[in-house]
């Protein structure tokens, strides 16, 4: 999300319908091959005429990272994605290259990664090691304009319940280095074994939060604010809070599906805030378990409630989110939008599914690659 720091001052802050901006991380691919390619730097430089600062590096040389500008509605956000995706696609055509988005790299040698040239990055390795070796991962992330702090921090422990559901909706990483892991998202499971990562803990305010932090920095635990990976938190230098636990949607609308999910979300959560409702107190072990279930079964399988530890179909706890949220869809003119995706995604299949649909059927992890490359410029729903 860019040009936000100033946002509040734009546009002021609508409780009800608060702007919202997504940030996708994709990789480069070579056409021939299908691997993943280190020439991002390349693609990021040619695609910056069309996007200036929506498109940059990430850490390894594989990735592009890019986002969209602060949208009032779902279709606006829509239209930005589809563009912001055109730009790079074109970009990496004019290099003779592909791009594709997905969790993991579908095939390539990516283990060790190759690491962009940046201070910063150097000594994140040197603090970390070898948990870089699997950061060839795609993640996509959404801000939700939130300015007040305390407000944020609040919000997020009523978000904690549905990062699984969320994990599940999105699930779009089987395959890792031309392997079928047997998890729809391989990339949880990557991610979850950073020191401060998978979902944050309960806090019960701001300063709480900043104590917290404080105490990781001092315990060199942190390198910086930016390598807060818990999957909410309140943004280091936007007046907003991200969320970032999902896989990189396949197709822009499904990234539009989930900037919407998210800030119907959001708008639920505040209500309930405003209302003096702390939200729920789960247990650490049980939403762990629930992160892990929908990382392995996703949209197709079972899940784990975390907040009463029954296994029943993810199919339900989708239904039980959507009712959750209907109020707050309403308010923001996404409910039908929301309830038809959702309802194509049971009979298309996820991200995930679609790539193990094409991996069984054809039986070439080569081809899974070419239906992301035509996922990415697509359309799922129309």
């Amino acid at each position: 999300m860019t040009a936000t720091a100033d946002i509040e001052q734009v546009v002021p802050f609508d409780a009800a319908c608060p702007l919202v901006g997504v940030e996708e991380e994709y990789l480069v691919v070579d056409p021939e091959t299908r691997e993943a390619a280190p020439r991002s730097a390349a693609v990021v430089a040619r695609a910056a005429a069309a996007l200036g600062e929506q498109v940059g590096t990430e850490i390894t040389r594989y990735q592009v990272e890019a986002k969209t500008r602060p949208c009032a509605r779902t279709a606006e956000l829509e239209t930005q994605l589809r563009q912001m995706r055109a730009a790079v696609a074109s970009a990496a055509a004019d290099e003779g290259l592909r791009v594709v988005a997905s969790g993991t790299a579908v095939l390539g040698d990516v283990v060790p990664p190759l690491i962009t040239e940046n201070p910063r990055y150097g000594i994140g390795i040197a603090n970390y090691r070898s948990l870089h070796d699997e950061q060839s991962i795609c993640a996509g992330h959404v801000h939700v304009h939130l300015p007040d702090r305390e407000r944020a921090v609040l919000v997020s422990n009523h978000l904690r319940p549905w990062l699984p559901t969320l994990i599940a909706l999105m699930a779009n990483s089987p395959l890792w280095c031309g392997r079928d892991t047997g998890y729809a998202s391989w990339r949880t499971l990557c991610w979850g074994k950073w020191p401060v990562a998978g979902p944050p803990p309960y806090f019960t305010s701001a300063a709480e939060y900043d104590e917290v932090i404080a105490q990781l920095t001092e315990a060199k635990v942190l390198v910086d604010p930016g390598t807060i990976f818990w999957d909410i938190r309140p943004s280091a230098r936007l007046p907003t809070l991200e969320v970032r636990v999902t896989d990189v949607p396949a197709t822009a609308g499904e990234s539009a599906l989930l900037g919407a999910i998210v800030r119907a979300l959001v708008v639920t959560a505040l209500e309930r805030v405003e209302r003096g409702d702390p939200g729920p107190r789960i247990r650490g072990e049980l939403l762990r378990a629930s992160y892990w279930q929908a990382a392995r079964d996703g949209l197709a399988g079972d899940a784990i409630d975390p907040v009463s530890g029954r296994l029943l179909p993810a199919s339900a706890q989708v239904d039980a989110l959507l009712a959750l949220l209907r109020p707050a869809l309403e308010e923001t003119g996404d409910l039908d939008l929301v309830v038809e995706r959702v309802a194509r995604l049971h009979v298309v299949g996820t991200g995930a599914a679609r790539q193990a649909v094409v991996h069984a059927r054809r039986g070439s992890a080569a081809d899974v690659v070419d239906e992301l490359v035509r996922d990415f410029s697509g359309q799922l729903f129309g």
